[in-house]
């Protein structure tokens, strides 16, 4: 939420700059995300002064340039040559001098020293449109009265820079979403530090009812969804531009003005945090409001020209023949005020938070209104902002207030009360606040202390705090003001045995890995564990109806829980590739969520809901890339085997881990790693175009998942042992086997395997061969093997022995034939 630093200072007395005020506001958990300056006019007239104009002659070398000399307040006046019809001798101008800089739109110009027909000239004497005060280029500015020279312009126009503070709110803390709302947290830090904050706002007395009759009815038919209605008829107003204060406003925080009457329910929302609507009053037919649900299936317009259809659910404001306006959320394209509005209804209301949030996902809206409503304002200050907008619609637009008042209210609010006690407080805090402390910053936050004993407080918390409505929310109340940097850290340590988790050695191995990774070139990213439904959509790996719906998602883009890391993965990718960052490596662990409706059971609410955690790898671009020593080298799917094979071996469970090859509508090509139990701990390969293309990547990307709680319940199993190094030679033998197409090497190495499990240490491949003289369907695959006996030295009967047996094996299983 944007906060103006200027407009701050309309409601509280305060003397911080833009940085302090930050820091405060910070401190007291309203955090500032940062400030940017805001100029009324751009370059906000710097470098221009007030000039008298003592002499004016024509150009010698032109029919329509004038010599003029002008008194700056310097000691000698300055030589400009003007080409405005209207500069004459006498008059008070206003000039840039050299070195400024003027601003046209996006382009820019500084003021040089120059000769104009002959002439020297030493500035400019500037028209409106050049300085940016205005839009008349028909002369220069000549200004009234007399101006002492050397007068800065941005002194005479009264220009302002404007600070514009990102301030966080957090979903508790709605009573701050508004200047006002902010400008009482920081009167409450500056009383508590000894300054006088001078807490104000507009008063309304002067609101004032102009004619008894011209009012229209209200009837609200749903209490529940509308606790408060308030509103006023006015008549005879003129739609206009509003001035410029009130645009100034609005533009410093990034709204754009539009006329003074919509303007004016803007500048409301956002100095008290009260939503306010506006109504064309010769569009409410029948000349009353009605409050009341949509009918089911209804079609409305809405201000953005998208037809929406209707719940009964939806709350509408409605006149007695139509929808007007999706109550708290948006309006409707028919009822809203234009140029040619003359009369107008003002609606100032409460809605159920509820009723607001679940309409706002279900049209896919979210607006300045159903934010401030979904997480609950103020009933009790209806009036006073239906009041400051009529009084403000007047001053801007003149009119009339007509017919009386609408206040419609049949269960008012109460203030929360709420018991406190010193000792829960010194408990929570871990410090001894004094009472007098304690009851002076209730006071600054507007807690009304209703009653006290030298124990405990009884108080009543306003209705504008929803947050807090437990005495545990009042101490926090209490130390965000108080100060948390005042809570001096303990110098005693209380501390309790422990003992090492699953939670805590699955974080140990992410740990190695991590860094195992990182020193291999990978950069580790973190997503978010919402995502896109879409994703899902026409997937069986992976179905839309496994995924973990979200009742009240944000928007469709973060609907769903993930079922897989991959697509938060290739978003990442496509950031960087968008950003001319095509060699990536990523790593990423984090939590997977599934929901399998066949066995969910209604009386069982968290029955099919289930969540593992993964942890995945992403590669893509080159491996090499501009080095003196190496030519460009593309990445490849089988580097991201050895990285994920290296993690295996890093847990200790490589021996146990078998590999086949696979494919789906995932992948392109893959291999799937299983335990010898046969269950899948994870697959690898290369990801298929047709996923690439959703996220516009046309360049291969190789992807690995790996079921994370498996490996490490796996892990958990293996025992670390040690032993000396062999004093043994290991005997080294090659094998060149002629197999069919579809042998992989993974086939190979399983057959060998399992032929030699206690002296076979290693199997590599070294050559592949397809071409020339090799029959038809064939390949040709080049084979190491490695032999070891930690005990003897091997000799070649029992080498021989060890070969034969892979060699009949790889006959009979795998068909291949010795070249």
């Amino acid at each position: 939420m944007n906060i103006s630093y200027n407009w701050l200072k309309d409601y509280v007395n305060f003397d911080l700059s833009p940085e302090e005020l930050s820091a405060a506001l910070t401190s007291i958990g309203l955090e500032t995300g940062g400030i940017e300056e805001v100029q009324t006019i751009k370059g906000g007239l710097n470098g221009l002064v007030i000039g008298k104009v003592l002499t004016c002659e024509e150009h010698p070398n032109s029919d329509h340039l004038h010599i003029t000399t002008v008194d700056l307040g310097e000691s000698e006046p300055v030589q400009i040559v003007c080409g405005a019809a209207n500069v004459a001798a006498g008059q008070y101008v206003v000039v840039a001098t050299l070195g400024t800089v003027l601003y046209s739109g996006e382009e820019s110009f500084t003021i040089k020293k120059s000769k104009i027909r002959g002439v020297e000239s030493f500035g400019m004497i500037c028209a409106e449109d050049e300085i940016g005060i205005g839009t008349s280029h028909d002369g220069i500015i000549v200004l009234p009265g007399e101006v002492k020279p050397g007068t800065l312009a941005k002194d005479y126009y009264n220009i302002k820079s404007d600070y514009v503070l990102e301030v966080d709110i957090t979903p508790n803390r709605i009573d701050a979403a508004s200047h006002y709302g902010v400008a009482r947290d920081l009167a409450a830090y500056l009383t508590q530090r000894g300054k006088d904050a001078g807490l104000h706002r507009p008063s309304v007395n002067d609101f004032a009812i102009d004619r008894k009759e011209g009012g229209i009815d209200v009837d609200v038919a749903n209490h529940e969804a509308c606790i408060r209605y308030s509103g006023v008829t006015m008549r005879n107003v003129k739609v206009a531009e509003s001035p410029d204060w009130l645009k100034q406003r609005l533009s410093a925080i990034g709204l754009r003005p539009i006329n003074n009457v919509v303007d004016i329910t803007n500048y409301i929302l956002h100095a008290t945090g009260q939503p306010l609507h506006c109504f064309d009053l010769n569009r409410i037919a029948g000349g009353k409001v009605i409050v009341k649900p949509a009918v089911e299936g209804e079609k409305f317009v809405t201000l953005d020209e998208v037809e929406r259809t209707l719940t009964s659910n939806d709350l509408m404001i409605c006149n007695e023949k139509e929808s007007m306006c999706i109550a708290g959320v948006f309006g409707g394209l028919k009822s809203g005020v234009t140029n040619d509005t003359t009369d107008i209804f003002l609606e100032s209301a409460c809605f159920n938070p509820t009723w607001v949030r679940k309409t706002a996902r279900r049209q896919g809206l979210n607006t300045d209104s159903s934010f401030r409503f979904e997480r609950g304002v103020d009933p009790n200050d209806t009036l006073y902002a239906l009041k400051r907008a009529a009084l403000l619609v007047k001053e801007l637009a003149g009119g009339e207030i007509c017919g009386e008042v609408v206040d419609i209210y049949p269960n008012p609010v109460a203030p929360f009360p709420v018991t406190l006690t010193y000792e829960k407080i010194d408990t929570l805090i871990g410090k001894h606040i004094p009472a007098d402390t304690v009851k002076s910053i209730l006071n600054s936050l507007e807690i009304k202390i209703v009653s006290e004993t030298e124990k405990e407080l009884s108080l009543q918390v306003p209705t504008y705090r929803v947050d807090v409505q437990r005495d545990v929310d009042v101490i926090e109340d209490l130390l965000r003001i108080y100060g948390y940097n005042h809570v001096e850290i303990s110098d005693r340590v209380h501390s309790s045995l422990s003992y090492k988790t699953v939670t805590d050695q699955s974080h140990q191995f992410q740990n190695l890995v991590s860094e195992q990774l990182t020193g291999c070139g990978f950069n580790e990213i973190m997503n978010n564990s919402l995502t896109c439904g879409a994703y899902y959509d026409d997937l069986q790996v992976w179905p839309r109806a496994h995924c973990v719906a979200l009742l009240n998602p944000l928007s469709n883009d973060l609907n769903v829980m993930r079922q897989t890391l991959l697509f938060g993965g290739l978003e990442s990718i496509s950031h960087n590739i968008n950003r001319r960052r095509a060699n990536l490596r990523f790593y990423e662990c984090g939590n997977c969520y599934y929901f399998d409706p066949e066995a969910h059971n209604e009386e069982k609410v968290l029955s099919g809901y289930s969540e593992e955690k993964h942890f995945a790898l992403w590669q893509t671009g080159n491996r090499v890339e501009g080095s003196w020593a190496h030519a460009d080298e593309k990445s490849s799917v089988y580097e991201m085997k050895a990285y994920v094979e290296n993690i295996f071996a890093r847990l200790g469970i490589a021996g146990d881990i078998i590999a086949t090859q696979t494919s789906d509508e995932i992948y392109s090509v893959a291999l799937t790693y299983s335990n010898r139990g046969g269950k899948i701990l994870g697959k690898i390969g290369l990801v298929s175009h047709k996923i690439l293309k959703r996220f516009d990547i046309d360049v291969e990307v190789s992807f690995a998942e790996l079921n994370w709680d498996s490996l490490m319940k796996m892990a958990a199993k293996h025992t670390v042992l040690y032993s000396e190094l062999p004093k043994f030679q290991a005997v080294k033998r090659d094998l060149a086997l002629l197999v069919d197409q579809a042998v992989s090497f993974t086939d190979i190495e399983k057959v060998a395997r399992e032929s030699e499990r206690k002296l076979l240490k290693e199997v590599y491949l070294f050559d592949v061969y397809e071409g020339k003289n090799l029959p038809e369907g064939k390949k040709s695959y080049a084979v190491s093997f490695i032999l070891q006996d930690e005990n003897k030295t091997l000799n070649d009967k029992q080498i021989d022995a060890i070969m034969n047996k892979i060699i009949a094996n790889l006959q009979q299983k795998l068909e291949a034939q010795l070249r």
